[in-house]
């Protein structure tokens, strides 16, 4: 139970007074460094994708203990959001506050489909599909910026 406590509010992050979700996040940068420096990106993918169907489980079992739907301490959701917006970017600052920004645009505004997915799928499904989605959009827009732009900056680490 815990451990449940533990993982869904990203080591205690997610009980920030204000703003867990952007506390969450932002927690999340180092992370993505770690993730993006160390492992190659199918990796990192992989990595990824094993956090979200344990966040699934996760977020189920809060929503159990709490007996409340998608509560604002929970912020596993907002660490694999973020971990998919800036999936096969490049290691800079830039990529880093664009990432953050867009995706929580997306995460806090939710425009269509995103509200959708929030407000009709329940369970830890539901906690994780809003943030999966904003992190898509979000990846998506990045893509494209670093594919016609110079505004992601040039990679200076490698792995």
């Amino acid at each position: 139970m815990d451990l449940i406590k533990v993982l869904a509010t990203f080591f205690y992050v997610g009980k920030a007074p204000k703003a867990p979700g952007t506390f969450g996040t932002l927690a999340t940068v180092p992370l993505w460094f770690f993730l993006a420096y160390y492992f190659h990106v199918v990796w990192y993918m992989v990595i990824v994708f094993i956090i979200l169907i344990a966040g699934i489980y996760i977020c189920e079992a809060y929503e159990n203990i709490m007996q409340k739907h998608d509560s604002k301490e929970i912020v596993i959701d907002e660490v694999v959001g973020y971990l998919i917006t800036m999936t096969w970017l490049p290691l800079t600052w830039q990529s880093a506050v664009l990432g953050f920004i867009l995706f929580r645009f997306f995460d806090i505004l939710k425009p269509p489909p995103i509200r959708q997915l929030d407000q009709k799928v329940k369970g830890g499904v539901g906690v994780m599909i809003d943030d999966v989605a904003a992190g898509v959009i979000a990846n998506i827009i990045m893509q494209l910026i670093y594919a016609e732009t110079n505004w992601l900056g040039v990679q200076i680490l490698s792995s």
